[in-house]
C-alpha cells in the first residue's frame, strides 16, 4: 500500500513538471514571431529611407542642370548678339572718316547752279571768240559732265556705305533731339515751334541703331512779342 502511494505521487509529480515545461516552451512563441515581422519590416524602412534620399537628390540634380542649360543659353546669345555688334561696328571709324569726303562730294554738287545742270549750253552770238570751233564743247557742257560724275562718285559711296548699314538722315523740320542732333545756332523763326530744326549744315549718320555723326543743325528760338 505504501509502495502504491509513493507511485502516485512520483507520477503526478512527473505530469506536473511536464506541464510546467510545456507551458514555459509555449510562452516564447508570440514574442518570437513579433522579432520576425519586426525584422522584416527593418529592411523595407530601410529602402524606403534610401529611396526618398536618392529622390531628393535627382531633384537637385536635375534643378543644377537645368540652370546650367539655361545659363549656357545665355551666354551663347550674349556672345552672339557681341559678335554681331563687333561685326556692325568694326568699320565706324573708317565710315567717319568716309564722311568727310561724302561732305565735300556734296558741297561740290551744291555749288554748281542748276540751270548749268538741267539746260544745254547755248552758244553765245557775241564774238567770234566765244564760238567753240569744231569738235570742241562749251565749258557748260564740260561742268556738266563734271558735275554727272561727281554725282555718280556721291551715290556710290553712299551706296557702298549703305552695305554696311550706315545710312544718312536730313531731320529739317523735326523736334531737335540732343542725341542726335547738333545746334550750331538758334534764331527766332516766325511761324516755326520753338526747338523745331529749321537748317541742316551737315547730315548726320546712323549705323544701324547708333548715331555715327549727329546733324549739325539750326534750331529755331522762341521769338520775342
Amino acid at each position: 500500500m505504501t509502495q502504491r502511494r509513493a507511485l502516485a505521487r512520483a507520477y503526478s509529480s512527473s505530469t506536473q513538471n511536464t506541464s510546467d515545461g510545456s507551458a514555459d516552451g509555449a510562452a516564447p512563441g508570440p514574442s518570437t514571431s513579433e522579432g520576425a515581422k519586426q525584422e522584416e519590416a527593418d529592411p523595407c524602412a530601410e529602402v524606403t529611407a534610401k529611396l526618398k534620399t536618392k529622390e531628393a537628390e535627382v531633384v537637385d540634380i536635375t534643378g543644377r542642370l537645368r540652370y546650367l542649360q539655361a545659363d549656357f543659353l545665355n551666354l551663347q546669345r550674349n556672345a552672339a548678339r557681341e559678335k554681331e555688334q563687333t561685326r556692325d561696328f568694326a568699320i565706324s571709324r573708317f565710315a567717319g572718316d568716309l564722311l568727310e569726303t561724302v561732305d565735300v562730294l556734296a558741297l561740290a554738287l551744291k555749288s554748281v547752279p542748276p540751270a548749268y545742270v538741267t539746260e544745254p549750253a547755248k552758244p553765245s552770238s557775241e564774238g567770234s571768240a566765244e564760238k567753240p570751233t569744231s569738235g570742241e564743247k562749251m565749258p557748260a557742257e564740260h561742268l556738266r559732265e563734271l558735275y554727272n560724275g561727281v554725282e555718280l562718285t556721291h551715290r556710290l559711296l553712299l551706296q557702298t556705305l549703305f552695305k554696311y548699314h550706315v545710312k544718312p538722315f536730313d531731320p529739317t523740320g523735326d523736334r531737335f533731339d540732343p542725341n542726335l542732333h547738333e545746334a550750331l545756332y538758334q534764331a527766332p523763326m516766325p511761324g516755326k515751334e520753338p526747338g523745331t530744326v529749321v537748317d541742316c549744315q551737315k547730315t548726320g549718320f546712323m549705323i544701324k541703331e547708333r548715331v555715327l555723326r549727329a546733324a549739325q543743325v539750326g534750331v529755331a528760338q522762341e521769338t520775342q512779342s
